[in-house]
């Protein structure tokens, strides 16, 4: 039975919403005008007269064994989002603005407690079925019920899901501090209630689902090759956030055995993009009579991206790693600057940050308005926290870190181990002796000097490499010592800090808390910066959160680069503008026809590269 005063509650709140809260075509996190306004065409970064046609090659890695990317189970496609419309499109081009798609257009409470998506009466899933309320509704109710763990913080803070009409959505929030929220929710990927109705979404399946997406999947080779066709009427073809992308008839996806297999079946012409990861292959590895003749190039592209952490994650449900003064003691002993040097080509900048290549990024000593967050938890927080900058040690790259060596002994000798036998021991005479969980054969080269530092002082690190499943069930599982792990950041960070750091995530599977973390003192500084009510207040409780996090040596901090590295071969168009935070493929078009693939080549003997 309807609670009759919930009932009046509800619609007290649609009323003051119809009077109160005009439909826009945008959203943006403060209230501040959008880039584009209502009436605009297209987007600055597109060519609206592209033309459509022809095929883009991309290469996977590491397989596929499920369609279902939104339940913890299987590995699904990376480009399985293309089947799928969201109710609003994010800009690429600004910080943190949504513009409707499905939803034709977004009604915001003025006070931010609820967000109304009224739905384009045009929109239709691939079956010709029209996308409705129920539908929007029926995902969202999914995703928390039977979705992977991030949903469940990500809308931690939605009250209810109300169906007003055919066409009318609401979301009530529970309360109006989460300036993201409205955003986040416009970014849900909606289903077909009806395409659901008889199939178990808890499960992974590779049955192509139904999507309402420019594209559909029309080809599969379970594990090695996934093929895309776009949808020729596709309701959303002639809309500005649509105009002038999507022009490939055809995506093939083919799938290689790990990054060095894919990278000698690029320079075949195998597949015609490659984004590239590794210093050492951007560097030697394009090498060959191809590149010498110009058929394909190689550009870095600047990323304006936050890249957000990359480290070597402790497991702290470890007891191992429940010291801090271990854990730092271990980071001391990674060489950044020698394996910049020897295997990276000078490419990288070290990680210094939690919002590395961002103003949020923390530096210096804490000023007057991060005090203003960070005193009420001085007694909870590390004291560096207030008296000292984070910087990550700096060695000559010479390859002899004696001074971190020292450091990295004092610190474990207060923490109550010694040398015996030239092992590091503790009370109980047990060695300091931790895993190192890999899938990735290419990373084992940067290990491995980590490795010899450990055991210079009497640390074993062993590595062990296994494959993708195992890897995935493993992390999810949280069934590892140590792993590499990356928490990427946007310009507008906020929800997913939950599923990253805060207590209420840390014994979710799935969960991207690898580390286990339990905070009282990182928990209120997440939720402020949840809560954060300007562009300077986000950046301040950005800053004032990276410094709690740093100081608590959760993570080894690796290395990153502020570019895209993309080799491709010379047969596309490309607008004359990228959009600032990313670098735009699916907005290139086809200007010479691709040859007939390449058989796929003997793969080489692997080698720590």
């Amino acid at each position: 039975m309807t609670n009759p005063l919930r009932a009046l509650g509800a619609g007290l709140l649609l009323i003051a919403g119809l009077a109160q809260a005009a439909p826009q075509h945008a959203l943006t996190l403060y209230g501040e005008a959008p880039k584009y306004p209502a009436n605009f065409q297209h987007f600055d970064y597109v060519n609206p007269d592209a033309p459509k046609g022809g095929i883009l090659r991309l290469p996977g890695l590491s397989g596929f064994d499920s369609f279902n990317p939104f339940i913890t189970k299987g590995n699904a496609p990376a480009q399985i989002g293309l089947i799928y419309d969201s109710l609003t499109y994010h800009s690429p081009d600004e910080p943190f603005t949504e513009y409707g798609l499905l939803a034709e257009k977004i009604d915001k409470a003025p006070d931010n407690s609820f967000v109304r998506f009224i739905l384009n009466p045009k929109a239709r899933f691939h079956d010709g079925t029209p996308v409705t309320a129920e539908d929007v509704a029926f995902t969202f109710n999914t995703l928390i019920e039977k979705g992977t763990p991030q949903y469940r913080h990500y809308y931690a803070d939605v009250a209810q899901v109300v169906v007003e009409d055919k066409l009318r959505v609401r979301f009530d929030f529970k309360h109006p501090d989460n300036r993201e929220l409205p955003l986040i929710l416009g970014q849900l990927q909606i289903l077909p209630k009806h395409w659901w109705a008889d199939r178990d979404f808890t499960k992974s399946s590779l049955e192509p689902p139904l999507g309402s997406g420019p594209y559909q999947i029309t080809k599969v080779e379970p594990g090695s090759a996934l093929r895309f066709e776009r949808i020729k009427d596709w309701w959303a073809k002639d809309l500005p956030v649509a105009r002038g992308q999507y022009n490939f008839d055809t995506i093939q996806i083919e799938y290689y055995r790990d990054s060095a297999v894919a990278l000698e079946a690029f320079k075949k012409g195998s597949f015609d993009v490659n984004l590239e990861y590794s210093a050492k292959d951007w560097a030697t590895g394009y090498d060959s009579p191809a590149l010498s003749a110009g058929k394909f190039v190689q550009q870095s592209i600047t990323n304006h991206n936050p890249v957000g952490m990359q480290g070597y994650v402790f497991n702290l449900r470890r007891p191992l790693f429940q010291d801090a003064r271990v854990r730092e003691a271990i980071a001391l002993l990674f060489d950044f600057e020698w394996a910049n040097k020897q295997l990276f080509y000078g490419a990288y900048k070290r990680t210094h940050s939690y919002f590395e290549n961002s103003e949020m990024a923390a530096s210096g000593l804490p000023d007057a308005d991060e005090l203003k967050l960070l005193e009420p938890l001085r007694a909870q927080l590390p004291p560096a926290v207030f008296t000292q900058a984070f910087k990550p040690p700096v060695s000559d790259g010479s390859g002899i870190i004696r001074e971190q060596s020292r450091r990295a002994y004092q610190l474990l000798t207060e923490a109550g181990y010694r040398i015996d036998n030239d092992k590091m021991v503790d009370a109980n005479g047990q060695q300091l002796s931790f895993e190192f969980l890999n899938f990735q054969a290419n990373l084992e080269r940067v290990i491995l000097p980590f490795k010899r530092n450990l055991a210079e002082l009497g640390i074993d690190l062993q590595i062990r490499r296994v494959d993708v499943s195992q890897y995935i069930n493993r992390l999810n599982s949280r069934d590892f010592d140590m792993t590499s792990a990356i928490w990427s950041q946007s310009n507008s960070p906020g929800n997913e800090q939950r599923e990253y750091w805060h207590s209420s995530s840390a014994d979710n599977p799935g969960s991207r808390n690898y580390m286990g973390l339990r905070d009282p003192a990182i928990d209120k500084l997440v939720e402020g910066l949840i809560r954060a009510d300007s562009r300077k207040a986000l950046i301040t409780h950005a800053r004032a959160l990276d410094r709690a996090l740093l100081w608590g040596h959760y993570v080894v901090p690796n290395y990153y680069v502020d570019t895209w590295r993309v080799a491709y071969w010379k047969r596309f168009g490309r607008p004359a503008v990228t959009p600032l935070y990313d670098y735009g493929l699916l907005t290139w078009w086809e200007e010479a026809q691709a040859s007939a693939p390449a058989a796929a080549p003997a793969e080489p003997a692997q080698e720590a590269n």
